[in-house]
C-alpha cells in the first residue's frame, strides 16, 4: 500500500527544525489522554524542544530535579512533556512533591530513575493522576514490585543491549507500554521497535553541533558571495 501524502506547512523562519528519524513512524505508539505518541525527543534544551517535529519530550537530567527547571521546560514546549522527578539521589517526599508539581504544571507523565525504591514509587503513585514511568537499564532491573505499586510505563535505556532488554520485558509483560532508546541508526531503531518498543526516544544533536553546522553554511555562503562579487568586478 502506497504511503499517503501528508501536506506540510512551514514558514521561512521555521524551516530549520530538529526532525526525528522517519523510521520511528513504524512504532505502534502509546495513546495517553487521547494523544498518540511515537517519537520522544530526549533533551532539556528549550530551543530544541521548541523546534522539533517529535511527538513529545522526555526531560530528565543528571542533577537533583528542581521545580524551576520543570516549569521552564513545560512553558517553552508546545508538545507533551515527560518530566524527570528523581528517584536516585532524590527520594521519598521530595520526589512525590516534584511529581505533584510536574503534574500541576502540565506534564503528561513523570519519569523515575532506575534505583528508585518501591516506597518512593508508592508515594508518587498516590499523589499523581498521570502516568508514572520507571527507567529500566538492563534485564536485571527489578520492575515487578514497581508495576504492582502503580508504575504504568517503562523507559528502557540499556545501551547496546536495549533491543534485547525490550524483548525480555515484552515477553514478560505483553501489554506493558514500553518507551525505549532507538540508537543512532535506522536499523537499530527498527530492531528496537520489532523487539516490542511502542515509542522511541531520540537524542538530538547538541545546540553547539547544530550551530556549528549553521555557521559552516554561513561561511560557505559568504565565500560564494565574495567569489561572485569578484567576478562582477572583473567585467
Amino acid at each position: 500500500m502506497d504511503e499517503k501524502w501528508v501536506p506540510e506547512i512551514v514558514t521561512p523562519l521555521k524551516q530549520d527544525i530538529v526532525r526525528v528519524p522517519k523510521v520511528i513512524a513504524k512504532a505502534s505508539g502509546i495513546r495517553i489522554f487521547g494523544k498518540k505518541i511515537k517519537s520522544i525527543i530526549f533533551t532539556t534544551d528549550i530551543a530544541i524542544i521548541r523546534n522539533t517535529d517529535a511527538n513529545a519530550v522526555i526531560a530528565v537530567y543528571p542533577f537533583t530535579p528542581h521545580p524551576a527547571i520543570t516549569k521552564s521546560i513545560i512553558e517553552a514546549a508546545d508538545i507533551p512533556v515527560f518530566s524527570g522527578v528523581g528517584g536516585g539521589l532524590t527520594q521519598g517526599q521530595r520526589c512525590a512533591y516534584m511529581s505533584l508539581f510536574a503534574e500541576a504544571q502540565g506534564s503528561i507523565g513523570v519519569v523515575l530513575n532506575g534505583p528508585t525504591p518501591v516506597e518512593t514509587v508508592e508515594m508518587v503513585c498516590e499523589v499523581v493522576d498521570i502516568p508514572v514511568v520507571s527507567t529500566v537499564t538492563s534485564i536485571h532491573t527489578p520492575i515487578d514490585e514497581k508495576i504492582a505499586a502503580g508504575v504504568t510505563m517503562v523507559n528502557i535505556s540499556a545501551g547496546k543491549d536495549t533491543a534485547k532488554t525490550v524483548k525480555f520485558f515484552r515477553d514478560k509483560y505483553p501489554e506493558l507500554p514500553i518507551i525505549a532508546t532507538g540508537g543512532p541508526t535506522d536499523e537499530s531503531i527498527t530492531e528496537t521497535i520489532e523487539a516490542g518498543a511502542n515509542a522511541i526516544t531520540y537524542t538530538p544533536p547538541s545546540n553547539g553541533e547544530l550551530f556549528s553546522h549553521k555557521m559552516e553554511k554561513y561561511r560557505n555562503l559568504e565565500k560564494k558571495m565574495t567569489v561572485e562579487n569578484n567576478l562582477e568586478k572583473q567585467y
